[in-house]
């Protein structure tokens, strides 16, 4: 016999028991991502939240422990007469992840477990043409091992996930374009297995995806169901949550919006265009209105952007005005285009927020009125590591939706 909510079903083997089985992992399922998003529960309060009986929650919470990502503690504060309620938490070293970020001026790695706890993080700056595949992915491999050899006993390395400035086809990891990275057609995951050999699945995606990957399941956006990300560096990039489910397309590749046409009279863009919107709003047009910053370039010259603008200079200022005003009116054609609840702007655009905040929202004024009125524009909660952080959910993903399968 088996049990469905609590309750005596038919055996596994017959379709009823297959079904009984489906609907375990679902719970399984259900309680681990609780637990892993929003920190330690009660039983009580978990079956508020599932709408499960209190004898089915024990049993989940009793199998997740036998798995290893879950432990009961005592509680330290009573709902009634008696003993505090036991508090079930995650075991972070039960589901662990390497994450990895490649952008334009900087890699970062970092081994994260369940419930989002990061044990170590390194993040480095990169000179920008330097960015050779096998020595990128030889240095990656270089900045992990310290940070595998420091976790604690008895890990459970479930998984890799890399954040790449890109287009990355997702069932293989293979960047089909990476302009600023030089990269064409390469095989960055298995070149990422190959070398660091960890013998466990690896995940690549594009890093804008997984900024909005990171903001909805680490920024206090879980509970809206349509978000757009937008992040820059030398161009823009744009992910999508759309009904709670990232859209990417039939291949990884939607949200490709940098090359998105905005100004009619603009610029000449490195595709061969003109009046892309990177070269209206991206990081070259900002550094191009500041006069002083013609000699850098790059994190350098970002640094001084915000140094700058900090210290009130005028023509600083302007520059972002500007830039900021461009940038709205791309955000005008995403907003009528898909309707989000919510814009989140990283990067680049994360720090300088306070300045672009005014001149963004006038440009996204010319967006349709039923659907601008709805739509908040926003900066990063979760800021400069917004991709990495999506990167380890990437990667961690498997084992949550389906613990009792993935911890085996």
């Amino acid at each position: 016999m088996s049990l469905v909510n609590g309750k005596a079903g038919p055996a596994n083997g017959s379709p009823r028991g297959v079904a009984a089985d489906q609907l375990r992992r679902h719970n399984l399922a259900t309680v681990l991502e609780h637990l892993h998003l929003g920190g330690a529960a009660t039983r009580s309060q978990l079956t508020a939240f599932s709408g499960l009986n209190r004898s089915t929650i024990a049993d989940l919470i009793g199998e997740l422990s036998d798995l290893g990502l879950v432990a009961e503690a005592r509680g330290t504060t009573r709902s009634g007469p008696g003993r505090p309620s036991p508090v079930a938490q995650v075991v972070p070293e039960g589901a662990v992840v390497l994450a990895v970020e490649v952008s334009v001026d900087s890699m970062a790695v970092a081994t994260v477990g369940l419930g989002g706890h990061v044990f170590n993080q390194i993040r480095i700056a990169r000179s920008r043409g330097q960015f050779h595949p096998q020595t990128t992915v030889n240095d990656i491999a270089e900045m992990a091992r310290p940070l595998l050899s420091a976790l604690p006993a008895q890990y459970n390395l479930v998984g890799m996930g890399a954040a790449i400035v890109g287009i990355v086809r997702r069932h293989d990891g293979l960047v089909h374009l990476a302009p600023n990275l030089g990269w064409r057609e390469l095989p960055l995951g298995e070149m990422l297995a190959d070398t660091l050999d960890l013998n466990v699945p690896v995940h690549v995606a594009n890093d804008a995806d997984l900024g909005a990957l990171g903001e909805h399941r680490r920024g206090g956006l879980g509970q809206v169901s349509h978000i757009v990300y937008i992040g820059a560096e030398v161009g823009i990039g744009c992910g999508l949550i759309i009904d709670g489910v990232p859209l990417l397309g039939s291949a990884g590749y939607a949200g490709e919006v940098g090359h998105m046409f905005v100004n009619p009279d603009g610029h000449e863009c490195r595709c061969g265009a003109t009046g892309c919107w990177e070269t209206e709003a991206g990081e070259k047009a900002l550094l191009g209105r500041v006069e002083s910053l013609s000699a850098v370039s790059g994190l350098e010259a970002v640094d001084a952007v915000v140094k700058l603008a900090a210290g009130g200079d005028a023509d600083t200022l302007q520059a972002i005005s500007d830039t900021g005003h461009w940038l709205g009116v791309g955000i005008s054609n995403i907003v009528n285009l898909f309707n989000p609840e919510v814009i989140v702007l990283g990067g680049l655009y994360h720090r300088l927020f306070e300045y672009l905040e005014h001149s963004v929202n006038e440009g996204a004024s010319r967006a349709l009125h039923a659907s601008r009125k709805m739509v908040q524009i926003k900066e990063s909660v979760v800021g400069q590591n917004a991709t990495l952080v999506g990167a380890s959910e990437l990667a961690l993903a498997e084992l949550i939706d389906d613990p009792a399968n993935a911890a085996n």
